[in-house]
């Protein structure tokens, strides 16, 4: 009888118990692209690893962003708490996953203490490695690269960081390129994006999306920093310096645009500070007649209401790198205008086919802008297609990376 229980029961024993991802993301809300990179790496989770058991770990999710992520999954666990409430429950997870993010160097302490703890393997997925810490990205300090070294994998979010893991003598993981986590996000909010569309009088298909953006994002009016006096001034003083000779020049555009198309066009944010840059640095200088054309974003938004929105525009032209994506995502074409203070990340856009949509500010002029801008909505349907199959050569790229990680958790 005993025997006959036994047998009964082998065969649930020998089932493979799922595997528990913890996923460390959703770095900080004011900005949708560090909030989109979480549902990204989610729904690439899904699709590529379904039996696994996601519990995501974030930094922040205010702002309507845990709503927003609950509605596409359901049935998320999220947990939370500080380095030594949540290192008491390390044992249970099977794999320790940094998100997306600008540096693969910002939670070092959380890393240590897994490696230290339960001697399982942990990676990264879709971030930036940087050398001397050049825009969001911390520097390669020893502690780092040891941490690094250990790592089951880093797959990094542009080719760039590849040459710097190699230039730290970093050896001997499985290193490659996975593009950013967002462009994998298919989160959309149609109805208040309908909803403003109609309240500002923008025609589907009419207008393009112009987003500024500050040399230095300005963290010090926005919480805490451990910078110096000196360097705050430094930063304000290249903001001041350049503010408004960028932001002239993507002016230019949207005024020719929408004087040589009838179009119209809106002034929308990618980070919370952005707002108030709208009205001195894009619409008050417009001329009048490009004005009566031109609505502004006025609340912040999230991510999904964004992408809705983009995907409405004929194009969407930013100084930021997530909008962008977000709107390559939904198949429009777009313009990052990269500013050097911005890093490395504007490498993603060589690698995937897009480089001539990537603009060095510093050596673009406002008639080259509009002559671009020009150039993709005149022969849409070719831009259209362009920005598909690079969002199609990112997800393909990034399912092989998430391959790995399959494997690699049915080995551990």
């Amino acid at each position: 009888m005993l025997r006959r229980s036994f047998l009964l029961g082998a065969p649930a024993l020998a089932r493979p118990l799922k595997p528990r991802i913890l996923v460390r993301s959703g770095w900080q809300t004011v900005n949708i692209g560090d909030i989109a990179h979480t549902p990204g790496l989610l729904a690439l989770l899904e699709r590529h690893i379904p039996e696994a058991q996601v519990t995501l770990w974030p930094v922040e999710l205010d702002r309507g962003a845990e709503p927003m992520l609950k509605r596409r999954f359901a049935q998320l666990e999220i947990l939370r708490g500080s380095l030594d409430d949540v290192s008491r429950q390390f044992s249970r997870f099977d794999l320790f996953l940094h998100g997306s993010a600008a540096s693969a160097g910002g939670r070092i302490a959380e890393f240590e203490t897994w490696r230290r703890q339960v001697r399982k393997p942990y990676g990264y997925f879709g971030v930036g490695v940087t050398l001397e810490g050049e825009a969001a990205g911390a520097p390669m300090t020893e502690r780092l690269k040891a941490v690094l070294s250990q790592a089951a994998f880093i797959f990094t979010r542009e080719t760039a960081s590849l040459k710097n893991l190699a230039l730290a003598g970093i050896q001997g993981r499985e290193m490659a390129f996975a593009p950013d986590a967002t462009f994998s996000m298919d989160l959309k909010d149609e109805s208040r994006a309908a909803a403003f569309l109609r309240q500002s009088g923008l025609k589907p298909g009419a207008f393009i999306c112009a987003i500024p953006r500050l040399r230095y994002t300005p963290y010090h009016k926005i919480r805490k920093v451990d910078w110096s006096p000196q360097e705050i001034e430094r930063r304000e003083r290249v903001n001041a310096q350049h503010a408004e000779v960028d932001h002239a020049k993507l002016r230019y555009a949207i005024t020719d645009w929408v004087r040589n198309t009838g179009g119209q066009a809106l002034l929308c944010p990618e980070m919370t500070y952005q707002l108030e840059l709208l009205e001195p640095l894009l619409w008050s200088p417009l001329p009048e007649d490009v004005k009566r054309r031109t609505a502004v974003r006025r609340q912040y938004w999230l991510p999904d209401e964004a992408a809705s929105i983009y995907r409405q525009a004929a194009a969407v032209v930013s100084f930021e790198c997530h909008s962008p994506i977000l709107a390559a995502v939904q198949g429009t074409p777009c313009l990052y205008l990269h500013q050097p203070e911005d890093g490395i990340k504007g490498q993603m856009w060589q690698d995937l086919g897009l480089g001539d949509w990537c603009l060095e500010i510093e050596h673009t002029s406002g008639e080259q802008i509009a002559s671009k801008l020009h150039q993709i909505t005149r022969r849409s349907s070719h831009a259209r297609t362009r920005v598909k199959q690079a969002v199609r050569q990112a997800r393909d790229i990034q399912g092989k990376r998430m391959q790995f990680i399959s494997g690699l958790l049915s080995t551990a």
